[in-house]
């Protein structure tokens, strides 16, 4: 991270303050020392890193604006940029509100336990002056005295009653270091040489944040070493210099229920639920299913994100739109790929065994397998149309779309596995000679296929338009089974074998029902309320209550025929089931324990 180095250069300069706790209203005044006659100015509609139009301006209140001691006219143009009716070069000020009510990591909270914002929900860019450094200051005027402040920029040393004042290079690095505040637990640590930061809100009494940073250390120097720590294929010496970063901020908020995280180039804002918070006195052994084993997956994906999508990224990202849509096909690479490392390199890190990695893979094997979708859709396409179908998911999704992640993430790992095959090289070996080849900046699908070749010999570009542009399931099995990983079977669900997605509090909900399964044989839809089953076994017929999916059993025993009772739309239906298909799970295990170790060590 550079450091702006003149303060005197500032022409654009925010003061954000708490303007209503209770009413979640942050205060905002934007000075321009030198603005353009009719200066425009604009709220993003969306952030990088979550690609969906969010029309943060909808939040914007109350904007005026004043050049000395005269209020100054303001026209809307469009839904999220403004006209100044003010004279050239002579100081303006702006001051308007923003409403502030959505707890995730994407847009900005305040309320009387905490505070959160990232500059996209918040800070107004100024046309014609992006590039200009810029200074943000958070007042301490309206916060409790308790609070902290939490933020990844440079640091601006002015007096006044600031809990924090900083500088950006530009807009661009400005809206991409959220805001922290409130009265967290902090620490520090040091990996790879570099400072890192870890702040904690909501954070109960049992919180070990010991360990929290003891296995976050553990991972973030895993993933330095995996950047910078080895020896370029072709290249001889250390690749890369150093990492690209000289400070490393991480924001975890923790609440009763929530999980997400979004990267950006000095930090990472995250949310997880309050239980999968390390406890003291809890046991260090971690599992499929364990809440921090999650959290630390959660982790590692973010950080890896500092240079896989931050700074190696789409060639169609090389500067953001923040005023629409930015469309690219490379999200399985910069999505998917980080997907697959996140969990193997805490394998690497020493944070989990070859089991319970394993584990993790055949869960995403299966996710990607139970997904009706992957038929219709590829990952190429599903990147392009995550503006309107990823993150706008309905009951159809599952069978029309493929999540980018998962098997993004198995792209991942056939590419690796076959680039391992004969012992030669790895996907470790590409993403670092990539790194090289694109100066750690924008790439192309091209630039991908030339490095394959260069590092490996061999031409990728059929396996690519396999895998990747057409809709055929990948060769998983196969490839497994050559770097000692058994490939079994096991019993799927009462929900998969059905095909049903399914919502299981006090009743039964079908959230969605995946195509040719004997859900969708049998009637079931969307918004069916399952009440109970009906089964006959000679010439005796009963009917049970059901409350949960894994009660059949207990009522069908070992019949494949039975019928279900649904409410929908206020009347009752009776649906004929029957499981004509054993379906199974994948389950993956060691089978040669040194070919396995070769692979993830």
């Amino acid at each position: 991270m550079a450091t702006p180095k003149a303060t005197s250069k500032v022409t654009v300069s925010y003061e954000v303050s708490a303007r209503s706790l209770h009413a979640h209203l942050f205060g905002i005044s934007l000075s321009i020392a030198r603005p353009e006659a009719g200066q425009i100015v604009s709220l993003p509609v969306w952030i990088a890193g979550s690609y969906l139009l969010r029309e943060f301006s909808k939040h914007l209140q109350n904007l005026t604006a004043r050049q000395g001691r005269k209020a100054v006219a303001i026209s809307q143009i469009d839904k999220c940029t403004w006209r100044i009716d003010c004279l050239e070069d002579k100081p303006l000020v702006l001051h308007y509100e923003v409403y502030a009510f959505d707890s995730s990591v994407r847009t900005a909270w305040l309320s009387t336990e905490r505070g959160f914002f990232n500059g996209t929900s918040l800070l107004l860019k100024v046309h014609g002056l992006e590039d200009s450094v810029h200074r943000l200051k958070v007042l301490s005027d309206g916060m409790p005295p308790e609070w902290q402040i939490a933020c990844s920029l440079a640091r601006d040393n002015v007096s006044g009653k600031y809990l924090g004042s900083f500088l950006a290079e530009n807009y661009d690095e400005l809206v991409d270091s959220p805001v922290e505040l409130g009265a967290f637990w902090r620490d520090t640590f040091v990996a790879g040489g570099i400072s890192h930061e870890f702040v904690v809100a909501g954070a109960p009494a049992s919180f070990d944040g010991e360990r929290l940073l003891k296995d976050t250390r553990a991972i973030c120097e895993a993933e330095i070493n995996f950047w910078h720590g080895r020896v370029s294929h072709s290249r001889p010496g250390s690749i890369g210099s150093a990492p690209p970063h000289d400070h490393y901020v991480f924001m975890l908020c923790a609440v009763e229920n929530g999980y997400g995280g979004l990267e950006h180039r000095h930090s990472t804002a995250l949310i997880c639920k309050r239980s999968d918070l390390p406890r003291q006195g809890q046991g260090e052994a971690l599992s499929v299913g364990d809440g921090y084993a999650t959290l630390l997956g959660l982790i590692s994906h973010e950080y890896f994100h500092t240079w896989n999508v931050k700074r190696l990224r789409p060639a169609e990202f090389s500067r953001y739109d923040y005023s629409r849509e930015n469309y690219t096909e490379l999200l399985w690479f910069f999505e998917g790929f980080t997907s697959y490392y996140d969990d193997l390199l805490l394998r690497r890190a020493g944070l989990i065994d070859d089991a319970t990695y394993l584990n993790l893979l055949a869960k995403t094997i299966n996710q990607v397998l139970q997904t009706p979708g992957r038929k219709l859709q590829s990952v190429a396409q599903s990147s392009l149309d995550t503006w309107i179908k990823y993150y706008r998911p309905d009951e159809n999704t599952v069978n029309a779309t493929i999540s980018y992640y998962t098997k993004g993430a198995l792209v991942a790992l056939c590419l690796d596995l076959s680039l391992r095959q004969g012992g030669q090289t790895s996907l470790d070996a590409v993403m670092r000679e990539l790194w090289l080849r694109c100066k750690g900046g924008p790439m192309t699908e091209d630039d991908l296929l030339e490095t394959l070749q260069a590092v490996s010999g061999h031409c990728y570009a059929n396996r690519l338009a396999q895998w990747v542009h057409a809709t055929d399931d990948l060769p998983v099995q196969n490839l497994l089974q050559h770097v000692g990983v058994a490939y079994g079977k096991e019993k799927a669900s009462w929900a998969d074998q059905l095909g049903l997605r399914v919502n299981e509090q006090n009743t039964v909900r079908i959230k969605a029902v995946l195509r040719d399964s004997a859900a969708e044989q049998a009637g079931f839809s969307a918004g069916d309320e399952w009440l109970g089953i009906e089964v006959e076994e000679g010439n005796q017929a009963s009917s049970w209550r059901l409350n949960k999916l894994d009660e059949l059993p207990l009522y069908l025993g070992n019949l494949r025929n039975f019928k279900a009772l649904v409410a929908r739309d206020q009347r009752l239906h009776t649906l004929n089931i029957k499981l004509v298909n054993n379906i199974e799970l994948v389950k993956l295990s060691v089978s040669d324990a040194a070919l396995v170790t070769q692979w993830l060590a």
